[in-house]
């Protein structure tokens, strides 16, 4: 049994009961205690921060087109498909505010790098009494790099999708905190990974054996059944 506990991380919320990356569906984790929440973030085109996970409005509202393009007040015509609206980031934190719960940022710069969006959200985020360090984490190296120039204490991890070559190395040379990785990676002196998106049981009880930091699913409430029985 690992000696550490691995943190379940609700993704976007609940999206197998909830709309994703909507304010109920934070609620909803909020009110069942999750270990964790993943949430995405970009810029307006008025330089306001909101949470959605795609570039585009398409797949998740009723609206069409780039974040970028949109200003805050455009996009609030948009609705998540449940009639929502896209929650900005300040709303989002004042939910959480003062919760017991953890928070994982991922800047959304893969595809656009918003100019500053790294001061600008880091800003914010020192403004509210969160009950643990946010930890931060992108695809994109140079905003981690942006955000250990602004905090060189912060929690910066780096998502990727294939192997990473001499981990130790890597994380030490970006002033990482970690690794958010698709794929298990047997790594040395206990450096952090925490595993994306894993709905499946019997990867996740695999992953609990394994004793990694975290776990992102869809449902955590499942994910959290299979951990009782391993924590």
């Amino acid at each position: 049994m690992p000696d550490k506990k691995t943190l379940i991380f609700a993704h976007r919320g609940i999206p197998a009961l909830i709309a994703e990356n909507s304010l109920s569906s934070f609620r909803y984790t909020l009110e069942h205690h999750a270990d964790g929440i993943e949430f995405d973030v970009h810029l307006t085109k008025d330089r306001i921060p909101v949470i959605m996970h795609d570039e585009r409005l398409d797949r998740t509202s009723d609206g069409s087109g780039f974040i970028k393009d949109k200003t805050f007040a455009e996009l609030r015509k948009s609705h998540l498909k449940d009639g929502q609206q896209v929650p900005s980031l300040k709303e989002f934190l004042e939910l959480v505010n003062q919760q017991p719960i953890r928070l994982n940022l991922e800047f959304k710069t893969d595809l656009f790098h918003y100019a500053n969006i790294e001061n600008i959200v880091m800003d914010m985020v020192g403004q509210y009494d969160l009950k643990f360090p946010v930890i931060y984490s992108s695809f994109y190296l140079n905003s981690l790099r942006n955000c250990y120039a602004i905090d060189p204490t912060g929690q910066y991890c780096f998502l990727h999708s294939k192997y990473v070559h001499n981990p130790a190395h890597f994380m030490k040379a970006n002033h990482l905190a970690g690794l958010h990785l698709k794929h298990y990676q047997k790594l040395t002196n206990g450096l952090p990974q925490r595993i994306w998106t894993v709905d499946d049981p019997l990867v996740e009880k695999k992953l609990l054996r394994k004793g990694v930091a975290g776990i992102f699913t869809n449902n955590f409430l499942r994910a959290g059944q299979v951990a009782t029985f391993f924590q």
